[in-house]
């Protein structure tokens, strides 16, 4: 049996899991896949392969191309970049994982602050013989806009309301009752933006969110605010933000989510001032991969011995 790993960045997935127990040959990729003939070099031959979240795509031709596959994990319970309805057709058999809920919301705090207080600007200075340069914002008393109150909407806005800050919030069903039960009150999408000290972004990407935050929207902040994206780059024009940022338009942005991945070196975003930009980093902590391996495993075992577990297909 061979097993193909896919995604392994940091080079640290044989760690997280006791692969020696299945009795089969496991190969792990840490370079990002770069295309489908890539694909297909990579994983030939491989009748199982394990693909960390969304970082590389398995379409319906991808699929038809991988004649050995015949059990695709991946990490997490939802991927869109797995066509489920070409992987059954197929007869390949994907299952999915459990995940933490608090890894991305902690770090959508740590963008939060790192953008309002200059973080990353004064350590570099630290580290080069500077001192201060910059004038930091406030959290307590100001308001904190949280886009999407699901499941890490939600943890978000708690921790608002630990700091001290006024809390709203706006969804498209988003009721008034759901909103006070975060300590958030719910409020229209114009308010806000146009209100909001600090706004961040945690939304389900569909063709029905997609550019959910426009340039329409970027232009109803105040320039003293922020902006925080660690959901999917898709929910929001990203040229209108890079624009609004050169321009001076908003106090500045973390971002950890991109429309490619990973980013191109040369990319603009790169290079836009008041930005905090982190490599796609919402889930990637020790307690969150230590449960997508080692269910990872659990889950070949399974299908293995015939009663899979988790499916998704």
């Amino acid at each position: 049996m061979h097993i193909v790993v896919l995604d392994d960045y940091q080079n640290v997935a044989a760690d997280y899991a006791n692969w020696q127990a299945l009795g089969a040959q496991v190969e792990f990729v840490s370079r990002p896949i770069l295309d489908t003939a890539d694909l297909v070099q990579t994983v030939a031959g491989a009748e199982i392969v394990v693909a960390m979240r969304e970082r590389t795509l398995f379409s319906a031709e991808r699929l038809s191309r991988l004649r050995d596959l015949r059990l695709l994990v991946t990490t997490g319970r939802v991927n869109a970049s797995i066509d489920l309805d070409a992987a059954r057709a197929q007869g390949i058999t994907v299952c999915g994982t459990e995940s933490t809920a608090s890894a991305t919301p902690e770090l959508t705090w740590g963008l939060i602050l790192s953008v309002l207080r200059s973080i990353p600007t004064e350590d570099a200075a630290m580290h080069s013989g500077g001192w201060q340069s910059t004038v930091g914002g406030d959290l307590f008393g100001h308001r904190l806009g949280v886009i999407g109150l699901g499941r890490l909407g939600s943890q978000v806005a708690r921790v608002g309301a630990a700091f001290g800050m006024e809390v709203v919030a706006w969804s498209q069903n988003l009721d008034a009752a759901r909103a006070a039960d975060v300590g958030a009150h719910a409020v229209s999408k114009e308010e806000l933006f146009a209100t909001s000290d600090v706004a961040t972004l945690h939304y389900k990407l569909s063709e029905r969110s997609r550019r959910l935050v426009s340039a329409e929207e970027l232009a109803l902040m105040k320039p003293t605010s922020i902006f925080i994206n660690t959901s999917r780059a898709g929910l929001v024009d990203m040229e209108a933000l890079q624009d609004a940022l050169a321009g001076g338009r908003i106090r500045g942005a973390g971002i950890d989510v991109y429309d490619t991945e990973p980013l191109p070196a040369d990319h603009p975003l790169r290079s836009t001032p008041r930005t905090v930009l982190t490599p796609h980093l919402g889930y990637v902590t020790d307690d969150t991969y230590r449960i997508f391996f080692t269910q990872a495993l659990e889950d070949i075992s399974a299908w293995m011995a015939g009663e899979p577990v988790r499916q998704l297909t």
